[in-house]
């Protein structure tokens, strides 16, 4: 236990030292310009929030077979590229640090979305409960394509590809999203992953898409720009797992082969509150910067990076109504309240109007 340390600290995150220990978290906000492009009003939002000792950004499609949502940025055309250009450079003029965070939503789609209206690709054909958002309105979720070992290398690809664009436009790093019920989430639960071949059935054949895909990622930018997201109990998106402590314990594991910038951790399930499994055990077991995330507020965090249960904790809603929440934070100022309304999609309203102190 390192009782000096706290939320303010700086702290060593692959090649860069951020500011502080206070984390952005990733959070879609529907707000991305035609093309799933980027535009001004994207980069006045992030560099308001540049304070913070790392943002990681909105997921951020790999490819058009990821797209889930409408008006969602992407990280694979020309276009996409410069978009985000303009962001990171924004958040670097405000002496920043920013990852942008790769996303594959999976089976968490529909038609609809997906290029010539093919189905949503899974690791089973098994069909998540609820509806998708689409330019029309929500409509119910499908029974997924179930992909073939032939059509991995392909999605392994994209990853790599979006990877090299994201430092092509200038990111400190990237963040591969294996949590919340998207593409390699589904692979390593066995709630949704119920193949018999190398893909599935043991632990360390769901978990081999997430290995092949870190270490591809690694390969082609360097495993001290890149980071993963994983949420071993969260629901969100009809999400189980029979035995959610051995399987991330041995996610865990196997991702500390790879010396990576950070371990992102939803600790609980986001939709109840509820937190069944002990965190400590992969704190413990990971080498690297552990990132703590769910419903942690100042109190809880910096008792959390006092305690040595985390190294970094990461924000989502209240960074969405307090750009300035690190100086909040400081000084100890009354938070601003968020509006459900407007998380989703719009303008600058709920986006870039809320007040600095």
């Amino acid at each position: 236990m390192n009782n000096q340390l706290d939320l303010f600290d700086s702290i060593e995150i692959g090649d860069y030292t951020l500011a502080n220990r206070i984390v952005m978290a990733p959070m879609t906000r529907n707000r991305a310009g035609e093309g799933n492009v980027q535009g001004a009003l994207n980069v006045t939002y992030y560099q308001q929030r540049a304070s913070a000792g790392l943002i990681i950004t909105e997921g951020s499609q790999i490819s058009p077979q990821a797209v889930g949502y409408p008006a969602t940025a992407g990280i694979h055309s020309a276009a996409q590229v410069e978009g985000w250009k303009a962001v990171t450079a924004a958040v670097h003029d405000k002496g920043g640090h920013i990852f942008l965070q790769l996303w594959h939503v999976g089976r968490v789609s529909h038609p609809s979305l997906q290029p010539e209206g093919l189905l949503p690709v899974a690791p089973s054909a098994i069909k998540p409960a609820g509806d998708a958002f689409t330019y029309d309105g929500l409509q119910a979720f499908v029974k997924p394509h179930a992909l073939t070992t032939d059509e991995l290398p392909g999605i392994i690809a994209d990853y790599v590809n979006a990877a090299r664009k994201a430092m092509q436009a200038g990111f400190d790093g990237v963040e591969i999203h294996s949590a919340n019920g998207y593409l390699l989430d589904q692979f390593i639960r066995d709630g949704s992953n119920q193949r018999d071949d190398g893909y599935g059935g043991s632990i360390d054949k769901r978990t081999r898409l997430l290995r092949e895909v870190v270490e591809a990622v690694c390969n082609a930018i360097g495993s001290n720009k890149v980071g993963v997201r994983i949420s071993p109990e969260n629901s969100f998106n009809s999400m189980h797992d029979s035995d959610a402590q051995n399987t991330f314990n041995a996610v865990t594991d196997m991702l500390n082969g790879f010396h990576l910038a950070y371990l992102h951790v939803l600790e609980g399930d986001m939709l109840t509150g509820q937190r069944v499994l002990d965190y400590s055990q992969l704190k413990d077991r990971f080498v690297g910067p552990y990132m703590a995330n769910c419903r942690y507020d100042f109190e809880r965090a910096t008792q959390a990076i006092k305690n040595g249960d985390a190294d970094l904790v990461s924000f989502g809603l209240p960074f969405i109504s307090n750009p300035d929440l690190v100086e909040r934070f400081r000084t100890g100022a009354e938070l601003s309240t968020a509006d459900p309304a407007s998380f989703y999609g719009g303008n600058e309203k709920g986006y870039t109007d809320y007040p600095f102190l």
